[in-house]
């Protein structure tokens, strides 16, 4: 599997109203050791790039931690990387299941946001009221292992014995434009990406269907990275917030995101994910392998 190391002082070339954010990276000695820091697909590569390198050169200065941006071309791609324990820190929801626990990563910070559900969604002048008119229609996933856009509304339609047939588009803004195609009958989608995506592109939809609200993706750390480091990289995403200079970070790269305002980080821990643990123990047994 290929992916893609993305280095801070290309990510937002050619974006002027993120020009400023290059004087955050701090200069790297030459022994100094980079940790990699991957996020989960559900834009592509150049938006996630756009997005997160500008944070990671805040946190590389104020933590004193070199951060580097690794993500996979696919949503599965980056989960399998983390999934060998390949990445240090990620930005995922996808560790979760029994089988990935005793991988290492723990929560370390979450953004600060009332939380995700999983949706099926349609266009507003779609004449489906509800997920049975779904039957044996085209319905658009990100990949099998999106929990918001795959895992919560497949195991809703399992359990209603509704079968329809999957397209997977890679992530989770592909499976929206499949929607605003008029390709698939309806997108099953993160609702906070899916409200983000419609406000950009002008996009009027309708929910058919709403999982229970679900704690936002977390940022995880692996326990090989020495516990100094990510202390030190918890305690600077926590205080980017109240911090002037980061808060200004997160206003720019909110904006290329198309969302209405910044999203600092808060403190979190495993145990704010229970819900995610409650969900994995009465999923239906045929998402038991994302496979």
């Amino acid at each position: 599997m290929s992916s893609i190391t993305v280095s801070r002082r290309h990510a937002i070339a050619g974006l002027a109203a993120c020009a400023s954010l290059a004087a955050l990276a701090r200069p790297l000695r030459a022994e100094e050791k980079t940790y990699s820091f991957g996020v989960l697909n559900q834009r592509s590569v150049p938006l996630i790039a756009q997005y997160w390198n500008p944070i990671l050169a805040y946190l590389s200065r104020k933590a004193g931690v070199s951060l580097e941006l690794k993500v996979g071309r696919t949503a599965p791609e980056t989960t399998a990387m983390a999934l060998r324990r390949e990445l240090d820190f990620t930005y995922s929801n996808h560790l979760f299941r029994p089988d990935r626990l005793g991988l290492g990563y723990h929560v370390i910070a979450a953004p600060a946001t009332e939380g995700i559900r999983g949706q099926v969604v349609v266009m507003a002048d779609s004449r489906l009221r509800d997920l049975s008119g779904l039957r044996g229609q085209d319905v658009a996933f990100p990949s099998k292992e999106s929990f918001a856009g795959f895992q919560l509304p497949m195991d809703a339609l399992i359990k209603d014995s509704i079968e329809v047939k999957p397209v997977f588009a890679g992530n989770q803004e592909g499976a929206m434009g499949q929607l605003r195609a008029g390709r698939v009958a309806a997108a099953a989608v993160n609702s906070q990406l899916m409200a983000a995506f419609a406000l950009r592109e002008g996009l009027s939809y309708r929910v058919l269907w709403q999982s229970e609200l679900f704690r936002d993706i977390p940022i995880m750390a692996n326990d090989h990275v020495p516990p100094a480091m990510i202390t030190a990289v918890q305690a600077a995403l926590i205080a980017m917030g109240d911090d002037p200079e980061g808060m200004a970070v997160l206003s720019q790269v909110a904006e290329i995101w198309g969302i209405n305002k910044p999203i600092p980080f808060i403190r979190a821990s495993d145990a704010d994910y229970e819900s995610y643990r409650r969900f994995y123990a009465g999923m239906s047994p045929s998402l038991e392998s994302p496979e």
